[in-house]
């Protein structure tokens, strides 16, 4: 991914919370987490743990090994962190892995802000929270095992840089800038679900039915995934993005699908328990978003996903 003169990083909505201890607590309880050991699977292990499945049971320990250290590292002295302000030419997810977030959480959310000008709710901004290990959110505690995801509670996204890494050794992603700024854009997609009330309209559907309430919770996740899509399609229309990086993202959308991560997880794969989508539902959602480039076209509430 490639930015030029005009793209500047703006720290004003972000809070780096990198090297602070915190002392846990409860599992975070986001929407949209992309988390391997978490975020994807929250919904999923309530799901099955609910049912005394054996298969929520290990999931459920694969998380609280995810919650154990949270304490382990002391905080960076004041002004360690690096800076993460200004032009965004150059700056690559090697050369500088936080900048480059920020990088991309700017230009993300201005291009949310135009699409929405003219919508009565508009775009407020949502705070980047960028963490190491565990910190407080408003939906609980955000931890390495949660993942990324959007609290509604506060407005906030909470991420983890290291989740990236996972992402690339736990599951296969082939990684590179454009699958990480997919990534960031799916949760802020889910801003954009916030503003537009979908979420809550999703919520109190849950309420209603809660039979439904996986279904309504892939396909919540997927239409997150096409605004993703909708918000790449600009990026490559300003000759931001290569084809071979959408290749990347579309391959980082796979490694997440609810199927790929049941399978690697307890070596099965159960539909009736999907929370977030399939591997090729949510390959087809960003596509759909990509092709496009187009909110309306993120219908996923009248698709079966």
């Amino acid at each position: 991914m490639q930015f030029d003169d005009r793209d500047r990083a703006d720290d004003s909505e972000v809070e780096d919370r990198r090297g602070m201890r915190f002392p846990g607590g409860g599992i975070g309880k986001g929407v949209g987490g992309l988390g391997l050991v978490g975020g994807v699977i929250y919904l999923a292990v309530q799901l099955w743990a609910s049912s005394g499945s054996p298969t929520g049971a290990a999931v459920r320990q694969i998380i609280e090994e995810g919650q154990r250290g949270v304490e382990t590292g002391p905080p960076l002295p004041h002004g360690e962190h690096e800076q993460l302000s200004g032009s965004c030419r150059g700056v690559t997810s090697q050369s500088d892995p936080a900048k480059f977030i920020v990088c991309v959480e700017t230009n993300v959310q201005a291009f949310w802000r135009r699409q929405l000008a003219s919508v009565s709710s508009g775009y407020r901004p949502a705070k980047l929270v960028l963490f190491s290990d565990a910190t407080p959110s408003g939906c609980g505690t955000a931890s390495a095992a949660t993942g990324p995801f959007y609290c509604p509670e506060d407005g906030h996204v909470y991420l983890d840089l290291g989740f990236f890494e996972e992402l690339g050794r736990r599951f296969h992603a082939r990684g590179g800038d454009f699958a990480q700024a997919y990534i960031v854009a799916h949760e802020y997609g889910h801003r954009v679900q916030d503003m537009l009330g979908t979420m809550r309209r999703v919520q109190q559907a849950e309420g209603e039915h809660p039979g439904e309430r996986g279904a309504l919770s892939v396909r919540l996740e997927l239409q997150a995934d096409c605004y993703a899509g909708v918000w790449g399609h600009a990026a490559y229309a300003e000759g931001k993005v290569s084809r071979a990086e959408i290749a990347e993202a579309i391959d980082a959308a796979a490694a997440v699908g609810d199927d790929r991560i049941q399978k690697e997880i307890t070596g099965r794969v159960n539909p009736e328990t999907f929370t977030h989508g399939s591997a090729a539902a949510r390959q087809r959602w960003f596509s759909v978003g990509m092709e496009s480039g187009d909110p309306a076209s993120c219908a996923t509430f009248h698709d079966g996903g």
